[in-house]
C-alpha cells in the first residue's frame, strides 16, 4: 500500500456540533489536496460538492444517536444523496439493538438501503454494545444489504482493534473514533478495517510510513 492508496482509505472528518460552513469547506479542500475522502454534516453537502466535485463526499444520517423515526432517516438519506453525497454513514438505533429488537433494526436499515443508490455504512456504536449486541447489529446490517459497518460516531468512545476484527467477520469496516496517528490507523487496517474515519485525516496522511 502506497501513500495514495492509504489516503484513499481515509474519510477526513468534521462532524462536531459547532461545525461551521467554513469548517466543512476547509475539510473538503484538505481532502482534495491530500487525496482523502471528506465526511461532513448533511447540511453542507450541496455546497461542498459544488466546490470539490472530484472529492468523495460522505455524510451522516440519524446522527449522532440513531433514534430518529425511520421515515425521517430515509428522507434524510434521500436528501443527502440528491445533494450529491457519495456515501452515507447511518447510525443504528442502539436502543433497539440492545433490546433485542433485531427485526425492527433490520427492517429500518433495509428500507433505507433500498431507498438510495449509494453505499451505506451502518454505525453500530460499538463502545456502547456487548459482543453479543455488536454481532446482532452486524447481522442486521448484513440482512439489510448494507455495504459497510462502522465502529462508532466517535462520541461514545474510541475504535478498538478488537471491535474492528469482530465486525470484519461480517462486512468491510470503517474504524472511527480516537484515531489520531498513522500508527493507530495502521493497526486498524491490520485488524481488518477497509476505511478510517478521523478528524486528523491530514495528520494521518502526512505521517504515512509504508
Amino acid at each position: 500500500m502506497d501513500r495514495a492508496d492509504f489516503a484513499a482509505r481515509i474519510d477526513h472528518t468534521v462532524l462536531g456540533p459547532e461545525t461551521t460552513p467554513a469548517d466543512a469547506r476547509r475539510v473538503v479542500a484538505e481532502a482534495a489536496e491530500h487525496g482523502t475522502n471528506a465526511c461532513i454534516p448533511p447540511c453542507y453537502v450541496a455546497e461542498a460538492v459544488d466546490e470539490a466535485p472530484d472529492v468523495t463526499v460522505v455524510t451522516v444520517v440519524g446522527f449522532p444517536h440513531g433514534q430518529h423515526d425511520p421515515t425521517v432517516k430515509r428522507e434524510e438519506a434521500v436528501e443527502a444523496w440528491e445533494d450529491g453525497a457519495d456515501e452515507l454513514d447511518v447510525v443504528v438505533n442502539v436502543g433497539r439493538v440492545r433490546a433485542g429488537e433485531t427485526d425492527a433494526v433490520t427492517d429500518e436499515l433495509g428500507e433505507l438501503v433500498a431507498t438510495v443508490p449509494v453505499p451505506v455504512k451502518v454505525i453500530v456504536e460499538a463502545p456502547l454494545l456487548t459482543e453479543t449486541e455488536m454481532r446482532r447489529a452486524a447481522e442486521a446490517a448484513v440482512e439489510a444489504d448494507a455495504d459497510y459497518l462502522k465502529t462508532g460516531t466517535g462520541f461514545a468512545g474510541p475504535a478498538t482493534v478488537e471491535d474492528v476484527a469482530l465486525l470484519a467477520e461480517y462486512l468491510p469496516v470503517k474504524a472511527s473514533g480516537g484515531i489520531e496517528t498513522y500508527e493507530t490507523a495502521k493497526a486498524m487496517l491490520d485488524a481488518g478495517a477497509d476505511r478510517i474515519g478521523a478528524s486528523a485525516g491530514v495528520t494521518l496522511v502526512e505521517g504515512f510510513d509504508g
